[in-house]
């Protein structure tokens, strides 16, 4: 189960959140800081993402990846306070990165991918959570908001 978790992670996460930032980075030369304040949200965002990962391992006996999604519903952690932290995570990264380097088009591809995420929970997952747990599903989205309002 762990290497099945350590490979969702980097399929998924680590590509949208990473792999992809650090292409754009390195093709369009922003190498350098342009505003350090932004590895604020970068570094915030990279430790949310762990800690959601390792409460879909631990508490949910799954992953990340919908090939091995978690048998319970998450209800722990940062999934106290949101029901998609894994995805204000990521966000939270991206726009990181476009700020520490100053960089129009990964704030412009981390906008999209906000939407992406959007349209994901709405039409695909939120659906498939209310048939997998129904109303456990119901309490669990009555009493936590799906962002952070």
């Amino acid at each position: 189960m762990f290497l099945r978790a350590l490979i969702a992670f980097l399929a998924l996460p680590g590509v949208v959140a990473i792999l992809v930032p650090l292409a754009w980075l390195w093709f369009t030369a922003h190498t350098m800081f342009a505003h350090p304040l932004g590895l604020v949200p970068l570094i915030a965002g990279f430790a949310a993402l762990l800690w959601c990962v390792c409460e879909f391992y631990v508490s949910g006996k799954g992953t990340l990846a919908p090939w091995a999604p978690p048998a319970c519903l998450v209800e722990t952690g940062p999934y106290r306070y949101s029901r998609n932290p894994m995805y204000i995570a990521v966000t939270s990264a991206l726009l990181g990165w476009a700020a520490t380097f100053g960089s129009l088009g990964l704030l412009i591809y981390a906008l999209v991918v906000a939407v992406a995420f959007q349209l994901r929970v709405v039409f695909g997952e939120e659906p498939w959570l209310s048939r997998m747990h129904g109303s456990q599903w119901e309490q669990y989205r009555s009493r936590v908001p799906r962002w952070l309002w």
